[in-house]
Protein backbone atom coordinates (compact mmCIF):
# COMPACT_ATOMS: atom_id res chain seq x y z
CA UNK A 1 0.00 0.00 0.00
CA UNK A 2 2.61 2.41 0.59
CA UNK A 3 4.86 2.06 -1.88
CA UNK A 4 2.24 1.66 -4.76
CA UNK A 5 0.24 4.66 -3.41
CA UNK A 6 1.55 7.73 -5.91
CA UNK A 7 3.62 10.03 -4.03
CA UNK A 8 2.06 13.29 -5.71
CA UNK A 9 -1.60 12.17 -4.12
CA UNK A 10 -3.42 13.35 -1.10
CA UNK A 11 -3.90 9.16 -0.07
CA UNK A 12 -0.16 8.98 0.56
CA UNK A 13 -0.38 11.72 2.95
CA UNK A 14 -2.98 10.51 4.85
CA UNK A 15 -1.61 6.93 4.71
CA UNK A 16 1.75 8.26 5.80
CA UNK A 17 0.14 10.04 8.92
CA UNK A 18 -2.04 7.00 10.13
CA UNK A 19 1.21 4.68 10.05
CA UNK A 20 3.07 6.78 11.48
CA UNK A 21 0.48 7.63 14.35
CA UNK A 22 -0.48 4.18 15.09
CA UNK A 23 2.78 3.63 15.53
CA UNK A 24 4.23 1.24 13.22
CA UNK A 25 6.11 3.89 11.30
CA UNK A 26 9.45 2.05 12.78
CA UNK A 27 8.83 -0.72 10.43
CA UNK A 28 8.81 1.08 7.34
CA UNK A 29 11.32 4.09 7.62
CA UNK A 30 12.97 4.04 4.56
CA UNK A 31 10.14 4.14 2.15
CA UNK A 32 8.70 6.79 4.56
CA UNK A 33 11.61 8.75 4.20
CA UNK A 34 11.70 8.26 0.21
CA UNK A 35 7.90 9.25 -0.33
CA UNK A 36 8.28 12.66 1.88
CA UNK A 37 11.49 13.48 0.46
CA UNK A 38 9.83 12.93 -3.52
CA UNK A 39 6.86 15.08 -1.86
CA UNK A 40 9.23 17.90 -0.86
CA UNK A 41 11.23 17.72 -4.15
CA UNK A 42 7.87 18.13 -6.20
CA UNK A 43 5.98 20.30 -4.04
CA UNK A 44 9.56 22.89 -4.52
CA UNK A 45 9.53 22.73 -8.19
CA UNK A 46 5.37 22.41 -8.53
CA UNK A 47 2.19 24.23 -7.35
CA UNK A 48 -0.12 20.99 -6.52
CA UNK A 49 -3.39 21.43 -6.95
CA UNK A 50 -4.25 20.66 -3.30
CA UNK A 51 -2.33 23.74 -2.09
CA UNK A 52 -5.88 25.65 -1.43
CA UNK A 53 -6.99 22.72 1.06
CA UNK A 54 -6.16 24.15 4.35
CA UNK A 55 -6.14 20.55 5.76
CA UNK A 56 -3.43 19.05 3.41
CA UNK A 57 -1.22 22.35 3.41
CA UNK A 58 -0.91 21.36 7.02
CA UNK A 59 -0.93 17.90 7.12
CA UNK A 60 1.82 18.16 4.33
CA UNK A 61 3.99 21.09 6.34
CA UNK A 62 3.90 18.72 9.19
CA UNK A 63 5.09 15.47 7.72
CA UNK A 64 7.99 17.31 5.44
CA UNK A 65 9.12 18.97 8.70
CA UNK A 66 8.80 15.99 10.58
CA UNK A 67 11.23 14.59 8.00
CA UNK A 68 13.32 17.43 8.74
CA UNK A 69 13.11 19.31 5.01
CA UNK A 70 12.70 22.56 5.79
CA UNK A 71 9.83 24.17 4.30
CA UNK A 72 8.65 27.77 4.82
CA UNK A 73 5.52 28.51 6.99
CA UNK A 74 4.57 31.42 3.98
CA UNK A 75 2.86 28.43 2.41
CA UNK A 76 -0.13 29.54 5.00
CA UNK A 77 -0.32 33.10 4.27
CA UNK A 78 -2.63 32.48 1.75
CA UNK A 79 -5.41 31.25 5.05
CA UNK A 80 -4.95 35.32 6.27
CA UNK A 81 -5.78 38.57 5.90
CA UNK A 82 -3.81 41.35 5.12
CA UNK A 83 -3.45 42.29 9.48
CA UNK A 84 -1.93 38.96 9.36
CA UNK A 85 -4.70 36.76 11.23
CA UNK A 86 -6.77 33.93 9.98
CA UNK A 87 -9.44 34.05 8.17
CA UNK A 88 -12.68 33.87 9.97
CA UNK A 89 -14.29 31.47 7.36
CA UNK A 90 -11.24 28.53 8.13
CA UNK A 91 -13.10 27.93 11.60
CA UNK A 92 -15.94 26.15 9.61
CA UNK A 93 -12.81 23.37 9.16
CA UNK A 94 -12.63 21.46 12.21
CA UNK A 95 -10.09 18.93 10.78
CA UNK A 96 -8.10 21.78 9.16
CA UNK A 97 -7.91 23.74 12.16
CA UNK A 98 -6.73 20.45 13.91
CA UNK A 99 -4.34 19.56 10.92
CA UNK A 100 -2.48 23.87 11.21
CA UNK A 101 -2.78 23.02 15.39
CA UNK A 102 -0.34 20.21 15.30
CA UNK A 103 1.76 21.18 11.98
CA UNK A 104 1.94 24.79 14.46
CA UNK A 105 4.13 23.03 17.07
CA UNK A 106 6.90 22.42 14.62
CA UNK A 107 7.59 26.14 14.17
CA UNK A 108 11.33 27.51 14.82
CA UNK A 109 11.94 30.98 15.95
CA UNK A 110 10.84 34.18 14.00
CA UNK A 111 7.52 32.49 12.32
CA UNK A 112 5.13 34.59 13.53
CA UNK A 113 2.29 33.13 11.48
CA UNK A 114 2.67 29.97 13.13
CA UNK A 115 2.45 31.78 16.77
CA UNK A 116 -0.75 33.35 15.56
CA UNK A 117 -1.72 29.86 14.10
CA UNK A 118 -0.79 28.37 17.51
CA UNK A 119 -3.41 30.92 19.34
CA UNK A 120 -6.29 30.94 16.68
CA UNK A 121 -6.48 27.25 16.21
CA UNK A 122 -6.01 26.33 19.82
CA UNK A 123 -9.19 28.82 21.05
CA UNK A 124 -11.00 27.73 18.39
CA UNK A 125 -10.67 23.65 18.96
CA UNK A 126 -10.88 24.48 22.38
CA UNK A 127 -14.85 26.52 21.86
CA UNK A 128 -15.70 23.85 19.53
CA UNK A 129 -15.37 20.69 21.83
CA UNK A 130 -18.51 20.80 23.30
CA UNK A 131 -20.59 20.53 19.99
CA UNK A 132 -18.34 17.95 18.21
CA UNK A 133 -19.65 14.48 17.08
CA UNK A 134 -18.13 11.78 19.32
CA UNK A 135 -15.42 10.84 16.87
CA UNK A 136 -14.54 14.26 16.18
CA UNK A 137 -14.26 15.06 19.99
CA UNK A 138 -11.98 12.87 20.83
CA UNK A 139 -9.63 13.46 18.06
CA UNK A 140 -9.91 17.24 18.82
CA UNK A 141 -9.75 16.78 22.74
CA UNK A 142 -6.73 14.26 22.75
CA UNK A 143 -4.93 16.95 20.37
CA UNK A 144 -4.99 20.08 22.90
CA UNK A 145 -4.17 18.08 25.44
CA UNK A 146 -1.02 17.18 24.02
CA UNK A 147 0.15 17.78 20.42
CA UNK A 148 1.31 14.90 17.98
CA UNK A 149 5.10 16.18 18.23
CA UNK A 150 5.18 16.74 22.14
CA UNK A 151 3.36 13.85 22.95
CA UNK A 152 5.05 10.19 23.80
CA UNK A 153 4.80 8.52 20.59
CA UNK A 154 3.86 5.27 22.54
CA UNK A 155 1.23 6.57 24.31
CA UNK A 156 0.04 8.70 21.40
CA UNK A 157 0.03 5.38 18.99
CA UNK A 158 -2.03 3.39 21.78
CA UNK A 159 -4.60 6.18 22.07
CA UNK A 160 -4.96 7.07 18.38
CA UNK A 161 -5.38 3.00 17.65
CA UNK A 162 -8.73 3.55 19.82
CA UNK A 163 -9.37 7.06 17.66
CA UNK A 164 -8.30 5.66 14.32
CA UNK A 165 -10.61 2.62 14.80
CA UNK A 166 -13.96 5.17 15.10
CA UNK A 167 -13.16 6.93 11.74
CA UNK A 168 -15.51 5.74 9.31
CA UNK A 169 -12.80 5.64 6.59
CA UNK A 170 -10.22 3.63 8.29
CA UNK A 171 -8.03 0.71 6.95
CA UNK A 172 -9.02 -2.29 8.35
CA UNK A 173 -5.49 -3.91 7.59
CA UNK A 174 -3.64 -1.06 9.29
CA UNK A 175 -6.07 -0.97 12.23
CA UNK A 176 -5.17 -4.89 12.73
CA UNK A 177 -1.95 -4.63 12.09
CA UNK A 178 -0.57 -1.90 14.67
CA UNK A 179 -3.26 -4.03 17.32
CA UNK A 180 -0.74 -7.09 16.77
CA UNK A 181 2.49 -4.75 16.87
CA UNK A 182 1.32 -3.34 19.99
CA UNK A 183 0.63 -6.45 21.88
CA UNK A 184 3.92 -8.13 20.50
CA UNK A 185 5.81 -4.92 22.03
CA UNK A 186 3.58 -5.32 25.17
CA UNK A 187 4.62 -8.78 25.46
CA UNK A 188 8.67 -7.27 25.35
CA UNK A 189 8.10 -4.72 27.95
CA UNK A 190 6.53 -7.46 30.40
CA UNK A 191 9.16 -9.34 30.09
CA UNK A 192 11.61 -6.81 30.51
CA UNK A 193 10.23 -5.89 33.47
CA UNK A 194 10.03 -8.66 35.17
CA UNK A 195 13.95 -9.18 34.37
CA UNK A 196 14.79 -5.39 35.90
CA UNK A 197 12.04 -5.74 38.64
CA UNK A 198 14.16 -8.87 39.87
CA UNK A 199 17.40 -6.57 39.71
CA UNK A 200 15.52 -3.63 41.70
CA UNK A 201 14.75 -6.76 44.37
CA UNK A 202 18.03 -7.60 45.00
CA UNK A 203 18.82 -3.97 45.87
CA UNK A 204 17.19 -4.47 48.84
CA UNK A 205 15.87 -0.78 49.04
CA UNK A 206 13.86 -1.00 52.15
CA UNK A 207 16.90 -2.19 54.07
CA UNK A 208 19.63 -0.07 52.27
CA UNK A 209 18.04 2.55 51.07
CA UNK A 210 14.79 3.77 53.13
CA UNK A 211 14.74 7.24 52.51
CA UNK A 212 14.37 6.11 48.48
CA UNK A 213 10.94 5.98 46.67
CA UNK A 214 10.06 2.92 44.97
CA UNK A 215 9.42 4.24 41.48
CA UNK A 216 10.70 1.14 39.12
CA UNK A 217 7.72 0.80 36.73
CA UNK A 218 7.57 4.45 36.34
CA UNK A 219 11.56 4.23 35.38
CA UNK A 220 11.10 1.64 33.03
CA UNK A 221 8.00 3.81 31.63
CA UNK A 222 10.74 6.34 31.07
CA UNK A 223 12.88 4.26 29.11
CA UNK A 224 10.39 3.18 27.00
CA UNK A 225 9.47 6.62 26.34
CA UNK A 226 13.14 7.29 24.88
CA UNK A 227 13.88 3.91 23.24
CA UNK A 228 11.01 1.74 22.32
CA UNK A 229 11.94 -0.23 19.58
CA UNK A 230 11.88 -4.67 20.25
CA UNK A 231 15.83 -4.24 19.73
CA UNK A 232 16.61 -1.72 21.98
CA UNK A 233 16.47 -4.06 25.03
CA UNK A 234 20.18 -3.73 26.13
CA UNK A 235 19.46 0.33 26.32
CA UNK A 236 16.17 0.31 28.00
CA UNK A 237 18.02 -1.67 30.43
CA UNK A 238 20.83 0.58 31.43
CA UNK A 239 18.58 3.60 31.37
CA UNK A 240 15.73 1.93 33.53
CA UNK A 241 18.47 1.06 35.88
CA UNK A 242 20.04 5.03 35.66
CA UNK A 243 16.76 6.53 36.75
CA UNK A 244 16.49 4.10 39.31
CA UNK A 245 20.08 5.08 40.79
CA UNK A 246 19.15 8.45 39.57
CA UNK A 247 15.87 8.64 41.81
CA UNK A 248 17.69 6.88 44.82
CA UNK A 249 20.75 9.81 44.76
CA UNK A 250 18.25 12.66 44.35
CA UNK A 251 16.51 11.11 47.57
CA UNK A 252 19.91 11.17 49.33
CA UNK A 253 21.15 14.36 48.33
CA UNK A 254 17.48 16.15 48.90
CA UNK A 255 16.21 14.67 52.00
CA UNK A 256 18.37 12.51 53.98
CA UNK A 257 22.24 13.42 53.97
CA UNK A 258 23.82 15.59 55.45
CA UNK A 259 25.97 18.51 53.82
CA UNK A 260 29.31 17.32 55.27
CA UNK A 261 28.52 13.89 54.54
CA UNK A 262 27.83 14.54 50.91
CA UNK A 263 31.20 16.11 50.51
CA UNK A 264 32.77 13.05 50.29
CA UNK A 265 30.21 11.22 48.39
CA UNK A 266 30.40 13.53 45.37
CA UNK A 267 34.06 13.38 45.17
CA UNK A 268 33.91 9.86 45.62
CA UNK A 269 31.67 9.40 42.54
CA UNK A 270 34.03 11.69 40.38
CA UNK A 271 36.79 9.36 41.02
CA UNK A 272 34.49 6.09 40.71
CA UNK A 273 37.05 3.72 41.84
CA UNK A 274 36.53 0.97 45.09
CA UNK A 275 39.44 2.47 46.68
CA UNK A 276 36.85 5.42 47.29
CA UNK A 277 34.60 3.25 49.34
CA UNK A 278 36.24 3.74 52.84
CA UNK A 279 36.00 7.46 52.46
CA UNK A 280 31.87 7.85 52.65
CA UNK A 281 29.36 7.32 55.73
CA UNK A 282 29.07 3.10 56.04
CA UNK A 283 25.53 3.99 54.93
CA UNK A 284 26.30 5.41 51.54
CA UNK A 285 28.58 2.50 50.94
CA UNK A 286 25.57 0.51 49.37
CA UNK A 287 24.61 2.71 46.83
CA UNK A 288 28.19 3.70 45.56
CA UNK A 289 28.59 0.05 45.01
CA UNK A 290 25.62 0.30 42.45
CA UNK A 291 27.43 2.94 40.81
CA UNK A 292 30.21 1.01 40.46
CA UNK A 293 28.65 -2.17 39.26
CA UNK A 294 26.36 -0.09 36.78
CA UNK A 295 29.10 1.40 34.84
CA UNK A 296 30.99 -2.18 35.10
CA UNK A 297 28.10 -3.42 33.51
CA UNK A 298 27.80 -1.12 30.73
CA UNK A 299 31.87 -1.22 30.28
CA UNK A 300 31.31 -5.03 29.86
CA UNK A 301 28.89 -4.94 27.22
CA UNK A 302 30.27 -1.90 25.12
CA UNK A 303 33.80 -3.57 25.13
CA UNK A 304 31.93 -6.60 22.55
CA UNK A 305 31.28 -3.61 20.29
CA UNK A 306 34.98 -2.08 20.56
CA UNK A 307 33.95 1.15 22.24
CA UNK A 308 34.35 0.62 26.17
CA UNK A 309 36.00 4.07 26.20
CA UNK A 310 32.49 5.26 25.99
CA UNK A 311 32.14 4.85 29.80
CA UNK A 312 34.47 7.48 30.45
CA UNK A 313 31.55 9.63 29.01
CA UNK A 314 28.79 8.46 31.05
CA UNK A 315 31.08 9.11 34.44
CA UNK A 316 31.69 12.48 33.69
CA UNK A 317 28.22 13.12 34.00
CA UNK A 318 27.67 11.51 36.63
CA UNK A 319 30.29 13.23 38.53
CA UNK A 320 28.72 16.81 36.92
CA UNK A 321 26.16 15.76 37.86
CA UNK A 322 26.25 14.94 41.70
CA UNK A 323 28.51 17.85 41.47
CA UNK A 324 25.34 20.22 41.10
CA UNK A 325 23.49 18.62 43.43
CA UNK A 326 25.82 19.25 45.98
CA UNK A 327 26.05 23.17 44.90
CA UNK A 328 22.16 23.01 45.20
CA UNK A 329 22.54 21.31 48.58
CA UNK A 330 25.19 24.19 49.54
CA UNK A 331 22.88 26.98 48.19
CA UNK A 332 19.66 25.48 50.60
CA UNK A 333 22.16 25.33 53.57
CA UNK A 334 23.28 28.97 53.38
CA UNK A 335 20.02 29.44 52.48
CA UNK A 336 20.80 31.35 49.17
CA UNK A 337 18.83 32.05 46.50
CA UNK A 338 20.88 32.28 43.05
CA UNK A 339 20.65 34.58 40.37
CA UNK A 340 18.61 32.99 37.46
CA UNK A 341 21.56 32.32 34.97
CA UNK A 342 23.36 30.72 37.54
CA UNK A 343 20.41 28.60 38.87
CA UNK A 344 19.96 27.72 35.22
CA UNK A 345 23.22 26.75 34.61
CA UNK A 346 23.42 24.42 37.31
CA UNK A 347 19.92 23.05 37.43
CA UNK A 348 19.84 21.78 33.78
CA UNK A 349 22.79 19.77 34.80
CA UNK A 350 21.04 18.52 38.07
CA UNK A 351 17.73 18.19 36.51
CA UNK A 352 19.85 14.96 35.18
CA UNK A 353 18.57 14.59 31.44
CA UNK A 354 22.08 15.77 30.24
CA UNK A 355 23.61 12.22 32.21
CA UNK A 356 20.36 9.92 30.24
CA UNK A 357 20.76 11.65 27.24
CA UNK A 358 24.58 10.73 27.28
CA UNK A 359 24.08 7.40 28.38
CA UNK A 360 21.32 7.05 26.00
CA UNK A 361 23.73 7.70 23.15
CA UNK A 362 26.18 5.71 24.48
CA UNK A 363 24.47 2.05 24.97
CA UNK A 364 22.12 3.17 21.36
CA UNK A 365 22.21 0.36 18.77
CA UNK A 366 23.53 2.13 16.45
CA UNK A 367 27.21 3.49 16.27
CA UNK A 368 28.34 6.70 17.05
CA UNK A 369 31.46 8.55 16.66
CA UNK A 370 33.28 10.72 19.28
CA UNK A 371 33.02 13.49 17.02
CA UNK A 372 29.42 13.31 17.08
CA UNK A 373 29.31 12.97 21.19
CA UNK A 374 31.54 15.78 21.26
CA UNK A 375 29.40 18.39 19.05
CA UNK A 376 26.27 17.16 21.52
CA UNK A 377 28.42 17.94 24.42
CA UNK A 378 29.56 21.50 23.11
CA UNK A 379 27.58 22.78 20.41
CA UNK A 380 24.12 21.23 19.90
CA UNK A 381 21.29 23.12 20.96
CA UNK A 382 18.59 19.53 21.53
CA UNK A 383 20.54 19.10 24.77
CA UNK A 384 20.10 22.60 26.85
CA UNK A 385 17.20 22.72 25.39
CA UNK A 386 15.47 19.47 26.40
CA UNK A 387 16.87 20.05 29.92
CA UNK A 388 15.90 23.30 30.04
CA UNK A 389 12.06 22.26 29.28
CA UNK A 390 12.59 18.95 31.85
CA UNK A 391 13.66 21.76 34.65
CA UNK A 392 11.29 24.40 34.14
CA UNK A 393 8.14 21.82 33.74
CA UNK A 394 9.26 20.40 37.35
CA UNK A 395 9.65 23.79 38.39
CA UNK A 396 6.14 24.94 37.70
CA UNK A 397 4.21 22.30 38.53
CA UNK A 398 6.40 21.89 41.68
CA UNK A 399 6.41 25.00 43.13
CA UNK A 400 4.25 25.29 45.97
CA UNK A 401 5.20 21.78 47.05
CA UNK A 402 8.91 22.47 46.69
CA UNK A 403 8.12 25.77 48.98
CA UNK A 404 6.09 22.65 51.96
CA UNK A 405 9.12 20.09 51.56
CA UNK A 406 11.30 23.15 52.01
CA UNK A 407 13.99 22.31 49.35
CA UNK A 408 16.07 24.75 47.60
CA UNK A 409 14.80 27.65 45.43
CA UNK A 410 13.04 26.65 41.89
CA UNK A 411 13.56 29.07 39.02
CA UNK A 412 10.23 30.89 39.97
CA UNK A 413 11.63 31.97 43.24
CA UNK A 414 14.93 32.70 41.61
CA UNK A 415 13.06 35.19 39.08
CA UNK A 416 10.71 36.74 41.55
CA UNK A 417 13.31 37.51 43.93
CA UNK A 418 15.67 38.97 41.30
CA UNK A 419 13.20 41.02 39.13
CA UNK A 420 11.23 41.79 42.25
CA UNK A 421 8.48 40.07 40.23
CA UNK A 422 4.94 38.45 40.74
CA UNK A 423 4.57 35.18 40.89
CA UNK A 424 1.97 34.68 37.88
CA UNK A 425 5.18 37.29 36.01
CA UNK A 426 7.82 34.28 36.91
CA UNK A 427 5.46 31.84 35.94
CA UNK A 428 4.92 33.14 32.78
CA UNK A 429 8.83 34.26 31.89
CA UNK A 430 9.57 30.17 32.63
CA UNK A 431 6.58 29.21 30.06
CA UNK A 432 8.30 31.55 27.92
CA UNK A 433 11.37 29.97 28.43
CA UNK A 434 10.40 26.86 27.51
CA UNK A 435 8.54 27.72 24.24
CA UNK A 436 11.59 28.43 23.01
CA UNK A 437 13.60 25.84 24.10
CA UNK A 438 11.01 23.74 21.85
CA UNK A 439 11.80 26.22 18.66
CA UNK A 440 15.37 25.10 19.92
CA UNK A 441 15.08 21.52 19.29
CA UNK A 442 12.52 22.27 16.12
CA UNK A 443 15.78 24.12 14.54
CA UNK A 444 18.42 22.15 15.41
CA UNK A 445 16.02 19.13 13.65
CA UNK A 446 16.21 21.53 10.12
CA UNK A 447 20.16 22.60 10.59
CA UNK A 448 21.68 20.01 11.59
CA UNK A 449 21.59 17.44 9.03
CA UNK A 450 25.41 16.15 9.30
CA UNK A 451 24.00 14.21 12.54
CA UNK A 452 21.93 11.48 12.07
CA UNK A 453 18.06 11.26 13.24
CA UNK A 454 18.64 8.66 15.95
CA UNK A 455 21.07 11.01 17.66
CA UNK A 456 18.53 14.17 18.41
CA UNK A 457 15.43 12.05 18.85
CA UNK A 458 16.53 11.05 22.56
CA UNK A 459 16.11 14.54 23.65
CA UNK A 460 13.28 15.45 21.64
CA UNK A 461 11.45 12.18 23.58
CA UNK A 462 12.69 12.82 26.93
CA UNK A 463 11.17 16.58 26.44
CA UNK A 464 7.87 15.19 25.42
CA UNK A 465 8.17 12.37 28.89
CA UNK A 466 8.40 15.34 31.26
CA UNK A 467 4.77 16.28 31.08
CA UNK A 468 3.41 12.64 31.71
CA UNK A 469 5.72 12.01 34.29
CA UNK A 470 5.57 15.43 36.00
CA UNK A 471 1.34 15.71 35.54
CA UNK A 472 1.34 13.96 39.05
CA UNK A 473 4.70 15.08 40.27
CA UNK A 474 7.01 11.87 39.72
CA UNK A 475 7.11 12.01 43.66
CA UNK A 476 3.45 11.27 44.19
CA UNK A 477 2.13 9.71 40.76
CA UNK A 478 -1.76 9.75 41.20
CA UNK A 479 -4.32 8.14 38.79
CA UNK A 480 -2.79 9.43 35.62
CA UNK A 481 0.46 7.71 35.58
CA UNK A 482 -0.92 4.93 36.78
CA UNK A 483 -3.42 4.54 34.06
CA UNK A 484 -0.75 5.48 31.03
CA UNK A 485 1.19 2.32 32.85
CA UNK A 486 -1.35 0.15 32.84
CA UNK A 487 -2.33 1.19 29.48
CA UNK A 488 1.25 0.14 27.99
CA UNK A 489 2.39 -2.35 30.05
CA UNK A 490 -0.82 -4.27 31.40
CA UNK A 491 -3.96 -3.52 29.60
CA UNK A 492 -5.30 -4.97 26.36
CA UNK A 493 -5.07 -2.60 22.68
CA UNK A 494 -9.03 -3.03 23.18
CA UNK A 495 -9.69 -1.35 26.22
CA UNK A 496 -11.77 2.26 25.55
CA UNK A 497 -11.00 5.75 27.48
CA UNK A 498 -12.56 8.10 29.48
CA UNK A 499 -10.98 10.80 27.03
CA UNK A 500 -13.33 13.95 28.12
CA UNK A 501 -12.52 13.12 31.41
CA UNK A 502 -8.89 13.52 30.35
CA UNK A 503 -9.24 16.16 28.44
CA UNK A 504 -11.00 18.24 31.62
CA UNK A 505 -8.55 17.54 33.88
CA UNK A 506 -5.80 19.08 31.68
CA UNK A 507 -8.21 22.03 30.06
CA UNK A 508 -7.11 24.74 33.16
CA UNK A 509 -3.78 24.07 32.83
CA UNK A 510 -3.09 24.72 29.03
CA UNK A 511 -0.61 27.50 28.59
Amino acid sequence: MLVETPDNSTQKLFLIDAIERLGVGYHFENEIKTSIQNIFDEHKQNKNEDDDNFYVVALRFRLVRQQRHYTSSDVFKRFTNNDGTFEETLTKDVLGLLSLYEAAHLRVHEEEILEEALTFTFNNLKSMVPKLSNSLKIQVSEALIKSIHQNVPRVAARKYIYIYENIESHNDLLLKFAKLDFHILQKVYQRELSEVTRWWKDLDCVNNYPFARDKLVECYFWATGVYFRPEQRFARRVITKLICIITITDDLYDAWATYDELVPFTAAIERCDISSMDSISPYMRPLYQVFLDYFDEMEEELTKRGIADYVRYAKIEASKWTKSYLKEAEWLRDGIIPKCEEYKRNSIISVSNQMILITCLIVAEEFISKETFEWMLNESLVLPASSLINRFKDDIIGHAHEQQREHGASFIECYMKEYGALEQEALAEAWRQIANAWKDINTEYLRATHVPTFVLDPALNLSRLVDILQKDDFTDSRWFLKDVIAMLFADSVNRTFDHQNEFEENNGSKT
